[in-house]
C-alpha cells in the first residue's frame, strides 16, 4: 500500500505482511500526533489487547516536528524530533500490541489546510483497507487546530466510503479539552480501568514529551481518575479510570449533517443545562 509521503511508513509488531495486518482490524484510531492515540483511544487498545479476534490499527497523521521540547531534548532539531517520536510511537505500538501502525508523516500545516484533499483520500484508502467496526478520533470541541484538522478530514474520508463499509461507531475523544462539560445523556463513557500497567506504559514511553517538559503521563491518568470519580454525584465509583468521548456516528449516518452545526448543538445543550440548574434555585 503506497502512502503519500516518501518518509511515511507502516509498523507491524508481530511481523505480519502489512495488507494482512490491516485487514484484521476491528478497532481503529486516526490521531494527529504521536501519543494522541494512547491518550484518547485506550479503550480500543484495551478491547483488542491479548484478544486474537480483535485488532487495533493506529494511524498518526502528522510528523510531530513542532512538539514542545526542553531538558535533554531542548536542542534537538525538528528532523531529530521527528525520528525520536516515530521510534517512541513504534515502542507504544509494540507495548499495546497494535495490529498495525501507520505513520503518515504530514506537516501540521498541511493537515490544517481545508483545501488539502490528498490527506482525505489517503485516510479513505486506509479506512477501506481496514473497514473498522469502531473508529476513534479527536472531538470537534478540541482546542488544538491540528486535532480539528484531523477529525474533519476523518469524517470527510468516512463519508466517501460505501455506506455498508463504514464503521458502526465513530467516537471523538478527549485530548486538548476534556468532555466533562457535555450533558450526561450525550457523554460516551469508556471504562478503561483494565491493565493499568499497560495504560501507564503506553503514555510513559513518550520520553521526549514527558522529560521534554509535558507531563502527559500524570495528566492522562489523573483525568481518567477524575472522570471516574466525578461522573456520578450520588453513587460510589464503578471504575478507577474512565475516558469520555463524543458520539460522532450521526455525522457518518447522514452526510448532510453539518459538522459546525453538530458541535454547536452540543454546546447549546450544555448552555441550556447550566441555565436550567441555576434557574431552579432562583
Amino acid at each position: 500500500m503506497k502512502l503519500i509521503k516518501p518518509t511515511a511508513e507502516f509498523f507491524v509488531y508481530d511481523g505480519k505482511p502489512i495488507n494482512e495486518a490491516i485487514n484484521r482490524t476491528t478497532h481503529m484510531s486516526i490521531a494527529a500526533h504521536q501519543d494522541d492515540i494512547e491518550i484518547m483511544a485506550y479503550d480500543g487498545i484495551l478491547q483488542c489487547f491479548n484478544d486474537p479476534k480483535q485488532w487495533f490499527f493506529g494511524v498518526v497523521v502528522t510528523n510531530g516536528s513542532g512538539s514542545a521540547r526542553d531538558g535533554e531534548y531542548k536542542n534537538y532539531t525538528d528532523e531529530e524530533m521527528i525520528q525520536i517520536r516515530k521510534l517512541e510511537q513504534k515502542k507504544a505500538a509494540f507495548i499495546g500490541e497494535f495490529g498495525a501502525l501507520a505513520l503518515l508523516d504530514h506537516p501540521s500545516s498541511e493537515v490544517k489546510n481545508p483545501q488539502n484533499d490528498e490527506i482525505v483520500d489517503e485516510l479513505l484508502k486506509l479506512l477501506n483497507a481496514a473497514k473498522p467496526k469502531i473508529l476513534y478520533t479527536h472531538n470537534l470541541a478540541d482546542k488544538h487546530d491540528t486535532h480539528i484538522g484531523v477529525v474533519t478530514k476523518t469524517i470527510q474520508a468516512v463519508r466517501k466510503m460505501a455506506p455498508e463499509d463504514r464503521p458502526k461507531k465513530v467516537y471523538g475523544c478527549e485530548v486538548w479539552r476534556d468532555l466533562d462539560w457535555m450533558v450526561d445523556e450525550d457523554k460516551v463513557r469508556f471504562d478503561v480501568s483494565g491493565h493499568p500497567n499497560i495504560a501507564a506504559s503506553l503514555v510513559e514511553v513518550f520520553d521526549s514529551q514527558i522529560i521534554g517538559g509535558k507531563r502527559y503521563d500524570l495528566a492522562t491518568m489523573g483525568r481518567r481518575l477524575a472522570n471516574a470519580t466525578y461522573s456520578e454525584s450520588h453513587f460510589v465509583d464503578k471504575a478507577t479510570a474512565v475516558s469520555l468521548a463524543m458520539d460522532l456516528t450521526p455525522l457518518i449516518l447522514d452526510d448532510r449533517l453539518d459538522m459546525k452545526s453538530f458541535i454547536s448543538d452540543q454546546i447549546e445543550k450544555f448552555k441550556k443545562d447550566v441555565e436550567k440548574r441555576v434557574e431552579k434555585m432562583l
